[in-house]
């Protein structure tokens, strides 16, 4: 697949002024901070008030631990508060000039939401996924501008980590790429590129990682605190591989692990056995409180 550069292009993202947010989870709070902190005008939009509710807590507590750091000022947490509007209704994105869609990690939920999305946009508004795995083509041919859409895929914690993994789908204008790669630099972050092809490039060599290491404690190679010792201090990891994947949330490594195995039909990519056991039990890492470690404590315990 070959694109234009986007050197050829103009990279003006100026007119992006509102941002839309679909999820008001981890990943979609943390895109909805880090925009609502740049200067963009923000709306945020989940399936529940006690979501969004949610959200904006979790917003209004990582800009006080900010502004506690010295960070940023108590002046700019309280521009940034105001400029997020939030609710439960799609009419919210009437005036975005770009919406990114950061609900789980299921196609057809994804789909769905563009359904729904697209008769509320202006015509010439763009739409982002933050996907992590799955197939920019397929997600943008969902929607009413394939050319508009691409993959904006940030990293977790977003407020923290530099990075995002810019995808074009097959569809995508190389104007559509050339913006957004624009607007990733005023937002902050570095951007790189990625061609669109199963979990891109940080997760389709992270997951993997992970995944063997389940299966190393799986196969009684080590413990849960070796194998993440053993990262750590003989890789210099700032996390084991394991409290990774609790971080992450088990239910979305098996996801990804899965778009993976299918997309690339290579075994080397089947999702342990004892990670799909954990995502059958529940144990989903740190959001339900239990993963390959038990966080009821004051101090994570092992579980196996």
């Amino acid at each position: 697949m070959t694109h234009l550069s986007i050197s050829h292009r103009s990279a003006d993202s100026t007119h992006i002024r509102t941002i839309g947010v679909i999820g008001a989870g981890q990943m979609g709070s943390g895109i909805a901070q880090v925009a609502a902190i740049c200067g963009f005008r923000v709306s945020m939009v989940d399936v529940t008030e006690a979501a969004v509710g949610k959200g904006v807590t979790a917003i209004e507590r990582n800009l006080e631990r900010q502004v506690g750091r010295g960070k940023i000022s108590p002046e700019v947490k309280a521009r940034a508060l105001a400029a997020i509007a939030t609710g439960i209704d799609y009419a919210l994105f009437a005036d975005a000039d770009l919406v990114i869609e950061a609900a789980s990690e299921n196609e057809e939920v994804k789909k769905a939401i563009f359904a729904k999305l697209c008769p509320v946009l202006k015509p010439d508004a763009l739409i982002a996924s933050n996907t992590s795995s799955l197939s920019i083509t397929r997600l943008g041919s969902a929607t009413d501008r394939p050319a508009r859409f691409m993959g904006m895929h940030f990293m977790n914690p977003v407020p923290v980590m530099a990075l995002v993994e810019l995808i074009r789908g097959i569809a995508t204008a190389p104007e559509t790429f050339a913006v957004i790669h624009d607007l990733v630099g005023r937002m902050g972050k570095t951007a790189v590129s990625a061609e669109d092809f199963p979990a891109f490039i940080v997760n389709r060599i992270l997951l993997p990682m992970i995944n063997e290491a389940v299966y190393t404690l799986y196969e009684g190679v080590g413990s849960v605190v070796s194998i993440d010792n053993a990262m750590k201090l003989g890789a210099n990891h700032p996390m084991g591989p394991l409290e990774l994947a609790d971080f992450i949330g088990l239910d979305t490594c098996l996801a990804i692990m899965q778009v993976l195995h299918f997309g690339l039909a290579d075994s080397k990519y089947r999702p342990c056995p004892l990670l799909v056991k954990y995502v059958e039990a529940g144990w989903l890492g740190r959001k339900t409180r239990r993963g390959f470690y038990d966080y009821a404590g004051d101090k994570p315990e092992p579980t196996r």
